[in-house]
């Protein structure tokens, strides 16, 4: 049960962590990394991936440290990559198209998240953007 808590607080906590890192650090004083996220890619890496770096060393960091019997931080660790895996999915596959085109989605909350993340992008200025959740958008984010 703990296993199960935890991966859930690790998976939805990140939503929470992802929020605010894109608003008040990525959108602050990390925007020289995030800045090439918001213009045209000039290859398949960009400065901005080294974000998905940093927030998988505590995710790995927490799976090898409950693997040595401690659930509940395996749970922690197991929910971040969870929600890392969801959100290259709808991040970069669905909105960004990154790895090849996948058409749009039908369902109104994936068409929510992507309408919202292409608002976000309406700007490729570091302030007046909006939106910064990655897996949440309000029903109406414009």
């Amino acid at each position: 049960m703990i296993l199960l808590m935890a991966f859930l607080l690790g998976l939805f906590g990140m939503e929470g962590v992802a929020y605010a890192t894109h608003k008040w650090i990525m959108h602050g004083p990390l925007w020289i990394l995030h800045a090439s996220h918001h213009r045209d890619r000039q290859g398949f890496f960009e400065a901005n991936d080294l974000f998905g770096v940093f927030f998988s060393l505590p995710s790995m960091a927490l799976i090898a440290r409950g693997v040595q019997g401690h659930p509940e931080f395996l749970g922690l660790g197991l929910g971040m990559a969870a929600y890392g895996a969801v959100y290259l999915f709808i991040h970069d596959m669905l909105t960004h198209k990154r790895f090849g085109s996948l058409p749009l989605p039908r369902h109104p909350y994936l068409l929510r998240l992507v309408q919202a993340h292409r608002i976000h992008h309406s700007r490729d200025e570091k302030d007046g953007t909006r939106n910064f959740g990655f897996l949440w958008a309000k029903k109406k984010p414009y």
